[in-house]
């Protein structure tokens, strides 16, 4: 009996260690600090949410900059060595000065001026379309289907502040393993296909087989239904958007979206992820212009980068890169 015992033990505690190490790796990733890990040699071995938005460049694999050990006018580094089955690893904590904290006061207060003023828009016309209700001969019904679509707009707008903040803030979380992306691009296409057809725009998914993102499913939905969405307000009527996952030749997964359409202004392409930010040729859609703010977000937060060019047909390519997992 003495033998099927000590096998108990030994398993209870390779249990007990993979358990461990799962709550170390929740504990660094959803970490509201900025906190990296970082090896003998000086390499990143994993960073939180927080540092990979805060600190571009800053990943698993590549050398930590040097500047971030030094103390200086924006961070105080916290650095906590220790050792774990003979490798010597350092925790680094960069905790902010009040001016960072001033910085972030004055991003918040800028997102919130945005926000006002993107819905003082579908409520003025609100306001409007009430107005001509009152008018003789008005004709009621058009009016409440009108005013039905501005409601429907402001619904919109504060569904995408909200959840954009929940990624911001990190209390929604990005990634949790990995899943398969080809059944719900496809998913994604066929709930869009109606108002695609509306717009006069083709949908096409070319999918690689088997390939898998680091993210939840709900994310692989919200990445692929705000570039469907783009194509759909944007690419104009007679473009053809195509929806692609595959791995490239070094493993690294891609999610794209591809357009032939009317396309954007070399000079629009670096701020068309900056929140309600709209080229001239979009500004009357009624967009809320945060869906591929919403779609970098969730990108970077899962370790990836996310790219706008122009396409060799001339409309948008939107280009998603995940790092090799494992």
């Amino acid at each position: 009996m003495v033998i099927p015992r000590l096998r108990a033990r030994r398993h209870a505690g390779r249990e007990g260690t993979a358990l461990e190490a799962a709550r170390a790796r929740l504990l660094i990733e959803e970490s509201p600090e900025i906190v990296l890990v970082v090896d003998e040699d000086d390499v990143v071995v994993a960073a939180s949410r927080r540092a990979r938005l805060s600190l571009p460049g800053v990943a698993a694999g590549q050398p930590i900059p040097a500047e971030l050990l030094r103390e200086d006018a924006a961070r105080v580094p916290v650095v906590v060595p220790y050792a774990v089955d003979g490798h010597n690893e350092r925790l680094v904590y960069l905790s902010s000065r009040s001016g960072e904290m001033a910085a972030y006061e004055e991003l918040r207060s800028g997102f919130t001026a945005a926000v006002s003023h993107e819905l003082r828009t579908p409520l003025a016309r609100l306001l409007v379309l009430l107005e001509a209700a009152e008018l003789p001969g008005a004709d009621a019904r058009t009016v409440i289907e009108q005013a039905r679509a501005e409601v429907g707009q402001i619904g919109e707008l504060i569904d995408d502040v909200l959840f954009l903040t929940e990624l911001e803030t990190g209390r929604e979380v990005v990634s949790l393993g990995s899943t398969p992306a080809c059944p719900l691009l496809r998913e994604a296409a066929d709930e869009a296909s109606a108002r695609a057809e509306l717009a006069g725009v083709r949908v096409i998914v070319e999918c690689e087989e088997g390939v898998e993102v680091p993210l939840r499913a709900r994310m692989v939905r919200v990445i692929a239904s705000n570039l469907l969405e783009n194509a759909i307000r944007y690419a104009g009527e007679g473009a053809t958007f195509a929806l692609r996952a595959r791995r490239w030749r070094d493993g690294t997964v891609l999610l794209v979206g591809a357009d032939n359409g009317a396309g954007v202004p070399a000079e629009d392409l670096p701020r068309l992820f900056e929140r309600f930010y709209r080229a001239d040729r979009a500004r009357t859609s009624r967009g809320t212009g945060l869906g591929l703010a919403i779609v970098k977000h969730i990108v970077v937060a899962a370790g990836g980068t996310v790219e706008a060019t122009r396409s060799p047909e001339g409309g948008l390519t939107i280009t998603c890169s995940f790092p090799v997992s494992g």
